[in-house]
């Protein structure tokens, strides 16, 4: 009976300090043990977009972040269609993401909407300051970071000089509505002028009209020069074919585009870039504040890389500035 009472007064006073000791409640449950959202976008499906966005997944993966076990990972391709993108950042949005990666500058500066409340950390952004996504690289006080793949047109130029000194006039190719693309354009422009280069510009809004713009351009330049243009690299077979045709190298902004027949180009690995965005993931889920997180710009440490199989149809031979140098790369058979 003594017993019986015992257990009798613990069950009351259990009542009585709200069952103090007691599993918590549904709300502190969903605090302690709610996953992070991290939402990824990228604009299309290319070779420089694909190796990025899969080194972003596997660093993620290497640092702890197990989709469905301790965080949510949300991945989303706009299809190439710039319509899509807002409807996209609005479901990140209402899907409470507590950090967006944003790949390419298209996508980055519609991502910018969510900044306010929501940390964005874009990749492969040529010219971020150019693009206005952030104030400089230095200042991410907008609640923006990244890291960001400058190409490096003098570099590349004089690359394309050293192959054929005696080429007087270049081809640019580019979809007029992407800002990195605009931005090299200036670039390539005032480099130009200074290497007595003419230019022969020819402009795409989408892929398919690679070919016909390839075609026409080839036929009137030594040599043509594509930065990281989404619309041109989501095709860029279809160029190296047509300038191959006319025995027109064309040189690149990435190491991807290389690998899809482009001939060559001084650049960096994209595989060092998305880990680093995976990274600076990371940093921001840990608790850093994305104004203490420079841009983090990959410039330094470039290789020059060159298509084998390009090279062999094109019948170039390279000098040896370029075979002798420590970081030539060369790709493919």
């Amino acid at each position: 009976m003594k017993t019986l009472l015992k257990v009798a007064l613990a069950l009351m006073v259990m009542l009585a300090t709200g069952c103090k000791g007691a599993a918590p409640t549904t709300t502190e449950t969903t605090q302690t043990t709610e996953k992070p959202v991290i939402g990824i976008v990228t604009l299309v499906e290319h070779t420089s977009l694909n190796i990025i966005k899969d080194s972003i997944f596997a660093q993620l993966d290497t640092l702890g972040y197990k989709d469905g076990e301790n965080c949510v990972i949300k991945f989303v391709n706009a299809q190439g269609d710039m319509a899509n993108i807002p409807t996209i950042m609005q479901n990140m949005k209402s899907e409470k993401a507590n950090v967006v990666v944003a790949i390419t500058t298209p996508v980055a500066q519609a991502a910018m909407a969510l900044a306010p409340d929501i940390p964005v950390i874009f990749a492969a952004v040529s010219d971020p300051v150019g693009a206005k996504i952030v104030n400089a690289i230095d200042d991410t006080s907008n609640n923006v970071t990244g890291t960001s793949d400058p190409v490096k047109v003098n570099q590349i130029i004089d690359l394309a000089l050293s192959v054929n000194p005696e080429a007087k006039k270049v081809g640019y190719i580019y979809n007029a509505g992407e800002a990195n693309s605009v931005s090299a354009l200036e670039k390539l422009e005032a480099y130009a002028k200074e290497k007595g280069l003419t230019i022969e510009t020819a402009t795409i809004s989408v892929s398919s009209e690679l070919q016909t713009a390839g075609d026409v351009i080839s036929s009137k330049v030594d040599f043509i020069f594509v930065t990281n243009d989404n619309t041109v690299a989501e095709a860029m077979p279809i160029l190296s074919a047509a300038a191959n045709k006319n025995k027109v190298p064309v040189y690149v902004g990435a190491d991807s585009m290389v690998m899809d027949g482009g001939f060559a180009t001084v650049g960096i690995d994209y595989t060092d870039l998305g880990k680093e965005t995976a990274n600076i993931v990371d940093k921001v889920l840990k608790g850093t504040p994305v104004k203490e997180i420079p841009v983090e710009t990959f410039d330094k440490e470039l290789s020059i890389y060159v298509n084998k199989k390009t090279q062999a149809e094109l019948g170039i031979t390279l000098p040896e500035s370029v075979t002798k140098d420590p970081k030539f790369i060369e790709i493919g058979e």
